[in-house]
């Protein structure tokens, strides 16, 4: 079983900006691509499989939900196959913010399946590029209380500013840079940032604050200010921005319940080994490569079957990889 390629589903947004399609060596005429879901199992967004080099590939035009149903652990692995069946367990992003996203935060699991019956969401950014003077905001720079988030979170506006701004750490974006944010931490993508993003399989997204901004049509966005209430994480860390060894060629960026990711730095070739019983996706943040016979470049991700994820790599580029 080769790796897989997929479709990637390129999604308009408000704050989208013009910068997925070059990075991918696409064209396109879409306004304002914000996302590009490169692996993805969410209901109606199901990833595709296109052609990856292989003569009479009979899986093609397969989406990622009806290929798992077809091999079931030998795409995905034992475990993996045993929690979650047919459904993938990640979701997987590059984003282009031109303008500031939300603030936002997601729930646990335990208050996901409560309300919605689905996955919490954990989430990971790696930044691919920054504008100078790009910022990311995640997590709390003071502590307080749910009554106090919500007193703040409906005040009024003056000139533009919410006093919310005032509660959330703020943090200069460089090139690099790696935040974790489990489930309940606060946090948006400030504009002028690139960044791959790994996350469980969810879209619950409960929005807190939005700049005000308006709308398509001139009306300010829905807000979840009492869904949130309860999903935020109110304790102050001492740092947010994870810190990970950049001299290696392989890296450990995050290791956690949902997922783990390394960065990957390969010169000519290398033999990858990551002694888990699970699929690895794997992104091209740059350069070119041939992994376990598929070629890939740039902006693009595989899928590396279970079966066969010792990865056999030629070429120079830089990777992130995620396994379970």
């Amino acid at each position: 079983m080769k790796p897989y390629k997929f479709e990637p589903y390129l999604k308009t947004t408000i704050w989208g900006g013009y910068q997925i399609a070059p990075f991918k060596g696409i064209y396109t005429a879409q306004p304002n691509i914000g996302e590009s879901w490169e692996v993805s199992g969410v209901a109606g967004h199901e990833s595709v499989a296109i052609e990856r080099g292989l003569v009479d590939d009979i899986d093609v035009g397969l989406n990622l939900t009806q290929l798992i149903d077809k091999y079931k652990e030998l795409l995905v692995g034992h475990k993996v196959y045993k929690k979650f069946g047919n459904k993938f367990p990640l979701l997987i992003k590059f984003i282009d913010s031109r303008q500031d996203l939300s603030v936002q935060v997601h729930p646990d699991d335990k208050l996901a399946m409560a309300r919605h019956n689905c996955a919490g969401k954990t989430e990971m950014w790696y930044i691919i590029k920054s504008d100078v003077g790009a910022k990311i905001y995640a997590g709390l720079k003071k502590s307080i209380t749910p009554e106090e988030y919500e007193r703040l979170a409906t005040m009024e506006t003056e000139d533009g500013h919410s006093p919310m701004q005032d509660i959330i750490a703020t943090h200069e974006a460089h090139q690099g840079d790696l935040y974790f944010l489990p489930a309940g931490r606060l946090h948006a993508i400030g504009a002028g940032n690139f960044l791959a993003e790994i996350q469980q399989t969810s879209d619950i997204t409960y929005r807190v604050y939005d700049f005000g901004r308006k709308d398509a049509h001139g009306n300010p966005r829905e807000l979840h200010i009492e869904e949130a209430k309860e999903a935020i994480d109110y304790q102050v860390w001492p740092e947010y921005r994870t810190s990970y060894d950049s001299t290696k060629p392989n890296s450990q960026l995050i290791s956690c319940p949902y997922f783990n990711v390394n960065r990957v730095v390969v010169q000519v070739a290398a033999e990858i080994d990551f002694k888990v019983d699970s699929f690895v996706v794997v992104m091209c943040l740059w350069g070119e490569a041939n992994i376990n016979g598929v070629k890939v470049r740039q902006g693009e991700t595989l899928l590396v079957p279970a079966c066969e994820n010792i990865l056999y790599i030629f070429g120079n580029a830089t990777f992130l990889t995620a396994t379970m």
